[in-house]
C-alpha cells in the first residue's frame, strides 16, 4: 500500500482545530447587524412614544429649573426615565401625570430595558440552548448514516442516499474542515469537525449506533485507518469505502470494509466504455445517477414473485442475491425465486421521490 506520509486531511485538522466538535444545523435567523438594527429601531420607537406621552401632558410636570416643560425637557425626562436614571429635576406633580406614569410610562420603561438586555440574554442562553439541542439529537439518533469526508465523492454519496428517501437528519458528516462542515450545516446536515481516524471523533458522530458508514476520504491510507477504527467501534454496521488505487482495495476489505469502490478505475472504465459506445456510457452514467432516468436498486422478493422465474418479474432483474451468493440473471440456480432472495433490478426512476425528499 502506498503511504506517502501524513494525510492532508489529518494535517489540516491538526493545524486549525484544537478539539473536535459537533455542529447542528442552525435555524434561519437574521444577521447580527440586522438584529441590532431592529432592536435599535424598537428602542427609538419606545423612546418616541414616551416623549409624545410626556409632551402632550407637559402641564402636569414640574421642572425645578424654570417651572416649565418644553419639548427638549420632554425628551430629557423620557431618556432619564427609560434608562432608570431618574435625577428628579423634572417630576410629575399632577394626579393625571402620575397615573399616566404608572399605567403607560412604567410598562414602556420595562419594555425598553428588555430590548436593551435582549442581546445579552440571547448570548447567555445560546450555549444552554445548543447543549439541549445536542443532547436531544444524541438521544434520538439511531440507525443513521455516517459519511466520512465531504468532498466530491462524499457529496455524491449523500445526494444518492437522499434521492432514495433517506432523511437529512439521519445523515452525519465528518470532516476536518470547519468550512466544509459549515456548508453541510447550511444544507441541513449535522456535522462533526475532526480527524476521523480518531475514535473520539467518530464517537461524537454516534458511529457506534450507526447502520451504515461511507468512507470517502481523499487518501487511501486514511480510508484504511478510518475503516479499522469504525469496525472496532461498530461490529455490525455496513461499511462502504472508496479508494484511488485498486491495489489498496484488498487491504481496505481486510480492515473491515464490506464494499470497496475503486474510484479511479471505475472512472477509467466508464471513459473506455464511452469511447467504444457513447450511448452505452450514457446509459451507465444514468444508472449511476440516482433519481433520474433509470435506477439500479436492490429490493426484496414479493410474495407474488415466489416460485417464478427471473424473467417473469415485472422489473428487469440483473442479479439475485441469495444468502451470500450473487447469482446472475442467466444463472439456472437463480430461478425459481425464493422469499428470502433480494433482487438487483433496473427500474424507471420516480422523480416525485427526489422532489418530496427535497421538500
Amino acid at each position: 500500500m502506498k503511504l506517502p506520509g501524513h494525510d492532508a486531511m489529518a494535517r489540516h485538522a491538526d493545524e486549525h482545530l484544537v478539539t473536535s466538535r459537533v455542529k447542528l444545523p442552525r435555524r434561519i435567523v437574521d444577521r447580527p447587524l440586522r438584529q441590532v438594527s431592529k432592536r435599535l429601531l424598537m428602542a427609538l420607537g419606545v423612546l418616541a412614544v414616551t416623549v409624545f406621552i410626556v409632551w402632550i401632558d407637559r402641564a402636569g410636570y414640574h421642572d425645578n429649573s424654570d417651572d416649565s416643560v418644553d419639548f427638549l425637557d420632554s425628551v430629557y425626562y423620557a431618556t432619564v426615565t427609560l434608562s432608570t436614571t431618574g435625577y428628579g429635576d423634572i417630576v410629575p406633580y399632577s394626579d393625571g401625570a402620575r397615573l399616566i406614569n404608572v399605567v403607560l410610562v412604567t410598562p414602556l420603561r420595562v419594555l425598553f430595558l428588555i430590548i436593551l438586555v435582549g442581546t445579552t440574554l440571547e448570548v447567555l442562553t445560546e450555549r444552554t440552548r445548543e447543549e439541549w439541542r445536542l443532547n436531544r439529537w444524541r438521544s434520538n439518533l439511531r440507525d443513521h448514516t455516517v459519511i466520512v469526508g465531504f468532498g466530491t465523492k462524499g457529496r455524491s454519496a449523500m445526494q444518492t442516499l437522499c434521492a432514495t428517501g433517506l432523511k437529512k437528519d439521519q445523515i452525519v458528516i465528518v470532516d476536518p474542515s470547519a468550512k466544509v462542515i459549515e456548508a453541510a450545516n447550511a444544507d441541513g446536515f449535522v456535522g462533526v469537525i475532526g480527524d476521523a481516524t480518531r475514535s473520539d471523533v467518530l464517537l461524537r458522530a454516534e458511529l457506534q449506533r450507526a447502520r451504515q458508514i461511507v468512507i470517502a476520504t481523499q487518501r487511501d491510507d486514511t480510508a484504511v485507518l478510518v475503516a479499522l477504527t469504525a469496525r472496532q467501534l461498530n461490529r455490525g454496521a455496513k461499511i462502504v469505502a472508496a479508494v484511488r488505487e485498486e491495489e489498496n482495495a484488498p487491504l481496505l476489505r481486510q480492515s473491515g470494509a464490506d464494499a470497496v469502490i475503486t474510484s479511479a478505475s471505475a472512472a477509467g472504465r466508464l471513459l473506455g466504455l464511452s469511447v467504444l459506445s457513447p450511448v452505452a456510457g450514457t446509459v451507465m452514467e444514468d444508472l449511476i445517477q440516482q433519481g433520474s432516468g433509470l435506477d439500479l436498486i436492490e429490493r426484496p422478493v414479493i410474495k407474488a414473485e415466489v416460485g417464478r422465474s427471473v424473467r417473469e418479474t415485472d422489473d428487469l432483474v440483473v442479479s439475485v442475491l441469495r444468502g451470500h451468493r450473487l447469482l446472475g440473471y442467466d444463472d439456472p440456480a437463480a430461478s425459481p425465486l425464493q422469499l428470502t432472495d433480494r433482487l438487483i433490478t433496473i427500474v424507471r426512476a420516480d422523480p416525485n421521490l427526489e422532489q418530496n425528499n427535497g421538500d
